[in-house]
């Protein structure tokens, strides 16, 4: 009578979302659950790597690390898998083992619904109406662990349609910290200019970030496949997982600070960074936001492969790419459209350059200073100019998603921002992109 009672209960608790026996393995060491949100932002074959490194951490994070599924909250375009560039339809191939780690993925949000305003309702545990509905519903016991992987600029990540600005950003993670949705949250973010969304977050609202690159530069896409045509993954973020699958299952006896420090020196390309609170959760094992390999979860370590880097800047992939295809074409009208595809990107790379100075130009009214605002990248000290500025070229002008080229030259925009009047560098934008 009881046995057939308790099992009625777990019936109707599993009805209504809940998993006993899930829920008492996910609880960590110190109490609380683990959360994780994991978010490829671009689609289009040439950004392969993308889907193939969130593919990968997925499995490491419920398959090996024991995070329940339900706790997994995946963003994905998913145009890769069963693209007709795929030689190895239904398959997407992980760089450091070869393997397909596409099946088993539960995509929680694909195309038109991976957005920034999606995605910062996730973060906020807010009620959807698309995808699985799947939101954060941390608390403040719980540690949440957020891996973003796509395109990046100065205050900025790509999203497939739009873009996520680090004013939004801030906000939504000013509101978590306010509202105690979570115990302590980590940010791993492979994107260009990725610092520069967490250069500024304060100490004090137990968040800590790791990204890719500093806050004025590229990241960098490594591992070329040459029967696909594409790169398999991200150094930085293929560095930090090979460093987590390496220690596999010993992650309590790796610390968030441990692990930057090493992945720090493994990526040679960028400068990995780390902000936020630098105190206490860089002592934190990564374990209290990965996962505490448990019975029933994959335990074995796989062998990682050894791999060469051969590594190409992010905004120069999607160029390489077609000038390789190009390569290996013998299709003369394939040939004839891609000899177009390259003459016109490589065109109008060089025009970017030429409006961002006539820009320039208009807003300050001197070529000297001109020259002064090319220079170099500074920091974003008004990040709502930032905004509004980014958003009006890429509506005008051009966008990341389809011109990766010109997160190069975005900071000009941004350092305008630091002395000039916000609505007077939008009008310049407005009036010198209108091509």
């Amino acid at each position: 009578m009881f046995r057939a009672a308790l099992i009625a209960a777990c019936f109707l608790l599993a009805v209504k979302g809940y998993h006993p026996v899930e829920d008492l393995l996910e609880q960590p060491e110190r109490g609380g659950k683990i959360w994780a949100v994991i978010i490829a932002g671009s689609n289009s074959w040439f950004n392969y790597r993308h889907q193939s490194d969130v593919s990968h951490l997925y499995h490491i994070l419920t398959k090996k690390h024991g995070i329940p599924k339900q706790n997994v909250i995946t963003l994905m375009y998913n145009d890769i898998a069963f693209n007709k560039e795929n030689k190895y339809p239904g398959k997407i191939i992980n760089a450091l083992h070869g393997k397909d780690v596409y099946e088993g993925v539960v995509i929680d949000y694909m195309r038109e619904d991976v957005t920034p305003k999606n995605f910062l309702d996730i973060l906020m545990g807010k009620s959807l109406t698309v995808g699985s509905g799947k939101t954060l519903k941390s608390t403040h016991k719980d540690t949440v662990f957020v891996n973003f992987v796509d395109h990046g600029g100065p205050g900025v990540l790509g999203f497939p349609d739009s873009e996520l600005h680090v004013t939004d950003l801030t906000k939504v993670l000013q509101s978590m910290h306010k509202e105690k949705r979570y115990k302590q949250m980590l940010w791993y973010v492979e994107a260009c200019y990725s610092g520069s969304m967490f250069n500024k977050l304060s100490p004090n609202m137990n968040i800590t970030a790791h990204t890719a690159s500093n806050t004025d530069e590229s990241s960098y896409a490594c591992v070329k496949d040459e029967e696909l045509d594409v790169y398999l993954g991200d150094c930085w973020s293929l560095n930090w997982m090979n460093n987590t699958e390496q220690i596999f299952p010993n992650l309590e006896t790796e610390t968030v600070e441990q692990q930057y420090e090493i992945v720090k020196k493994m990526t040679t390309q960028s400068h990995a960074s780390i902000y936020g609170d630098l105190t206490n959760i860089c002592k934190e094992p990564i374990s209290a936001f990965m996962g505490h390999p448990l019975n029933g979860s994959e335990t074995e370590a796989d062998s990682s492969r050894k791999y060469k880097y051969q590594s190409t800047a992010t905004p120069d992939v999607m160029l390489e790419y077609l000038k390789g295809k190009r390569e290996k074409s013998t299709d003369k009208e394939e040939i004839e459209r891609l000899d177009q595809e390259i003459r016109y990107h490589t065109f109008t790379e060089g025009k970017v350059q030429e409006i961002l100075e006539q820009i320039s130009h208009q807003v300050t009214g001197s070529w000297d200073m001109v020259e002064v605002f090319s220079r170099h990248p500074e920091t974003i000290e008004h990040p709502g100019c930032n905004k509004d500025v980014l958003s009006a070229f890429f509506s005008q002008c051009y966008k990341m998603q389809t011109h990766p080229y010109i997160t190069k030259y975005l900071y000009r925009l941004t350092n305008l921002c630091n002395a000039y009047n916000g609505e007077k560098i939008v009008s310049a934008v407005n009036d010198n992109c209108n091509h």
